[in-house]
């Protein structure tokens, strides 16, 4: 019985390092036609909505977002494409385009 704790602790230690081990990532994508606050709120909500994304920082000024997600969950080109989707094309910024 002892055995078998040792061995379910084991696992469940194994199960949480796991999680803890998913990849957040942050990004930083260019977003087009964030031209008001309007357009770069709509922009953020398209982005928000995407599963795996857990903060998304507008930077107006730059026509930018900062997208922090669960790389486990989604990746930078579906986030763009959400954006994309709702009317504002974005690209990982420094990338050209």
């Amino acid at each position: 019985m002892k055995r078998l704790s040792v061995l379910s602790a084991q696992i469940m230690s194994l199960s949480i390092t796991g999680n803890a081990l998913a990849g957040e990532r942050t990004v930083e994508l260019a977003v087009d036609n964030m031209s008001c606050i309007a357009f770069a709120y709509e922009a953020r909500q398209a982005i928000a909505a995407v599963p795996g994304v857990s903060r998304v920082k507008i930077l107006a000024a730059s026509r930018a977002a900062v997208v922090t997600f669960d790389d486990a969950q989604t990746t930078p080109d579906a986030i763009a494409a959400a954006s994309a989707e709702a009317g504002y094309p974005a690209r990982l910024a420094g990338s050209g385009g």
